[in-house]
């Protein structure tokens, strides 16, 4: 089943670390506080899947500016044209920048030259339950039969970080894990023979 909501939040970000490796086995983020009406989120951008040998894969690219939009959470309804991203399916994500594999450590060297501080960013993924924040800040299809994360396979609510630079131009970092398909079905779960 789909997440039951998904969005983006608009803000300001008003810093960004990295998680410290220890022995938990949890999974290793960049961390952001974002600045929003509401008050200070917690963003949690996945770096590492702890579950391959690649872990993860992110590509970052450059877009002409879009319409902005005000500050704060907002809901998004999964379907093309609604501001949701889908890494398979919207236009302005099906570029030629390649993925790239590597460790958490490159993928979050990666993702870090974007996040300069007072910058408005768009966080894109779903809220917390409980307070203020976002998480699930990856692809969010794909994920194989019998994985934990099945019944969460959707189309239309990908997440993605986005800031924007001085001249409006966006910078956008996209991060997927291995183990998901890069073709999926109109459930978001993997199609059987694709690439």
């Amino acid at each position: 089943m789909p997440f039951e909501r998904y969005g983006v939040l608009a803000g300001v970000l008003q810093r960004h670390f990295r998680d410290q490796p220890d022995d938990q086995g949890r999974w290793f983020h960049v961390n952001l506080r974002v600045d929003a009406p509401a008050g200070r989120y917690k963003c949690a951008v996945d770096v590492d899947s702890k579950s391959s040998a690649t872990g993860v894969q992110w590509k970052v690219f450059a877009m002409e500016p879009v319409a902005a939009r005000a500050p704060g959470y907002h809901e998004l309804k999964r379907m093309p044209g609604e501001g949701a991203l889908d890494y398979l399916r919207h236009p302005g994500l099906a570029l030629d920048a390649p993925w790239r594999s590597g460790s958490f450590l490159e993928a979050s060297a990666a993702l870090e030259p974007i996040l300069e501080v007072g910058r408005r960013i768009l966080v894109f993924g779903e809220p917390f339950d409980e307070g203020l924040g976002m998480h699930n800040v990856h692809q969010n299809q794909g994920d194989p039969y019998g994985s934990q994360w099945w019944d969460e396979n959707g189309i239309w609510q990908d997440g993605g970080t986005v800031t924007e630079r001085p001249d409006g131009r966006l910078d956008v970092f996209l991060s997927k894990f291995s183990t998901q398909a890069g073709w999926t079905d109109d459930d978001g779960h993997p199609v059987v023979g694709a690439p």
